[in-house]
């Protein structure tokens, strides 16, 4: 993809980059909606990431082009004002600059960028995570910055917070900066703090996307974050992270049934994620596929973010030799289900699971073989 990246970056901007990085998108693996209620969660970086191309320039300008958008976008030094509509992608690079400037981090004054993703968008994989790593990354050694790993995924979580807007917590930038080939990332958000947790021998993942496209921005996603820090203040905790199930059958009454019903989902994801990480220590990856299975039930019943869709796979797929556990992925709302597997399920069973997809909503869903892989990195620097 480095070749293709430089191809496309002298394609638009005439040049071949002086500096190349890498962040990859990251799998949910267990811990839904618990990040930004101080819980753990567990994730993987896979091996399908976003690539970026930077080069500097003398005029102060920043030209950004993207593989995935028509046209670059075209901006004086001094603007940082959010884009809309075609040129909303730039707000992912540029809220990245703008979190950088506002740490007191030195940026680059001008430079041509390119941005090639081989990740779906919209499928639960973050993407959106990946272009800010990947794009801090490039930006840091454009204007001879240092930063520990931890500051640059709260970077990235600075620009899709305050920036883009999403009030997300730290596993999409934290698993995508963190990753590690072959292992998977444990995030306890109350630091945050990172570890990994070795993932079994033979076991991959398999993500199903379903084409139905969450739209994070427009509501649900922050409506839920609204009701957990609802059901935290009436219990009487800082963080749901905080509040026990004997906690919260106590303040049941009190609660309005949403906020209960966000909590509970929460309350108890937390306690499986602790779960898996010990079964996946003792290599039992039988109980931590009822784990997985067991999360996706809560997000459906106590949440209310998955979709039918979302169940259809879960459900097509609990059957199949070979599959451990199954789960969405993400934030939900749409997206994609992801599935821990072992090499017994292959294409003969992916086959199986998509024609019944197909005979049930009337399309395939994009199917996406992955494993474990390392985290973002800058692959190489000019002079």
């Amino acid at each position: 993809m480095t070749d293709t990246l430089i191809e496309r970056f002298r394609a638009i901007h005439g040049r071949a980059p002086e500096i190349v990085s890498r962040a990859p998108g990251r799998i949910e693996f267990i811990g839904n909606h618990t990040d930004y209620n101080g819980g753990p969660v567990l994730g993987a970086a896979i091996d399908r990431s976003v690539w970026v191309g930077l080069a500097r320039r003398p005029d102060g300008r920043r030209r950004f082009a993207s593989d995935a958008h028509s046209g670059p976008v075209d901006l004086a030094s001094d603007a940082f004002e959010r884009a809309t509509g075609t040129q909303s992608w730039v707000n992912y690079p540029l809220g990245v600059l703008v979190a950088m400037r506002d740490s007191g981090i030195g940026i680059p004054a001008g430079f041509d960028y390119m941005a090639l993703s081989n990740l779906p968008a919209g499928a639960g994989l973050s993407s959106s995570a990946a272009i800010e790593l990947s794009s801090c990354i490039a930006f840091l050694e454009a204007a001879g910055q240092s930063v520990p790993r931890e500051v640059l995924v709260a970077l990235g979580k600075r620009a899709e917070n305050e920036f883009v807007g999403i009030p997300c917590g730290i596993l999409d930038q934290g698993v995508s900066g963190f990753g590690k080939r072959d292992h998977l990332v444990h995030i306890d958000c109350r630091g945050p703090t990172f570890t990994t947790v070795p993932l079994p021998a033979g076991s991959n993942f398999w993500v199903f996307n379903t084409h139905v496209r969450h739209a994070l921005v427009d509501g649900l996603y922050a409506e839920r974050h609204r009701e957990c820090l609802e059901a935290a203040r009436v219990i009487g905790v800082p963080l749901l992270v905080d509040a026990t199930p004997a906690m919260l059958a106590a303040a049941e009454t009190r609660l309005s049934r949403s906020a209960y019903k966000r909590a509970r989902h929460v309350v108890d994801e937390i306690a499986r994620v602790e779960q898996a990480v010990a079964a996946l220590l003792a290599g039992d990856l039988a109980a931590v596929g009822k784990l997985l299975f067991a999360s996706h039930r809560s997000s459906r019943t106590w949440f209310e973010n998955s979709s039918p869709e979302l169940d259809f796979l879960v459900e097509s797929l609990e059957p199949e030799k070979g599959v451990y556990g199954a789960r969405l992925t993400g934030g939900g709302f749409g997206g994609a289900v992801m599935a821990l597997a072992s090499e017994a399920f292959g294409e003969e069973g992916v086959g199986r699971v998509a024609e019944a997809y197909l005979a049930r909503f009337g399309a395939r869903p994009d199917v996406l073989h992955a494993r474990a892989d390392d985290g973002a990195a800058l692959i190489s620097r000019g002079p």
